[in-house]
């Protein structure tokens, strides 16, 4: 079996999507999808793109991916990468694909001179959380993660 991880063409925007809606329902939040393909288009593979995707593949089949931004953290001086998605289908895994999707951002970080890979998991998805414990992820439990959205961020940029 061979697993194989690729940086995502303007091809692949439908897959994205099914990824992301896949990862939502996973997650108990597909009613909070509003994404369509259009978007994956114009934000990934535009003429300035500010987000990125790797995609895993088995033996030709794409069975996950990982989307991604830089972040910069004043403290450590240094760009960093923040993973927004991981997912990997439900049959796939227990196959590599998310470590080997991990591994490329880390390898990244470390080519590139990057302080630090960071993302967020749901307190309650043990089997994630017990996966990222596996390769040596600490938890920052001092911190809470903040968020504006819809009204209350139309309402701030007004005032």
């Amino acid at each position: 079996m061979s697993l194989d991880i690729r940086e995502a063409t303007v091809a692949d925007a439908g897959l994205i999507l099914e990824f992301i809606r896949a990862l939502a329902d996973y997650e108990r939040l597909l009613d909070q999808v509003e994404a369509t393909e259009g978007d994956v288009v114009r934000d990934l593979f535009g003429p300035r793109p500010k987000v990125f995707c790797d995609i895993a593949e088995q033996d030709g089949a794409p069975v996950g991916f990982a989307l991604w931004v830089y972040n910069y953290s004043t403290f450590r001086g240094r760009h960093g990468i923040w993973l927004e998605d991981l997912f990997v289908k439900p049959e796939a895994r227990g196959g590599g694909a998310g470590k080997a999707l991990l591994r490329g951002l880390a390898q990244r970080c470390v080519e590139q001179g990057l302080g630090r890979l960071e993302w967020a998991v749901l307190d309650w998805n043990a089997p994630s959380i017990a996966f990222y414990d596996s390769l040596g992820a600490s938890a920052l439990d001092d911190w809470t993660t903040r968020r504006l959205t819809g009204e209350a961020l139309e309402r701030l940029a007004a005032s």
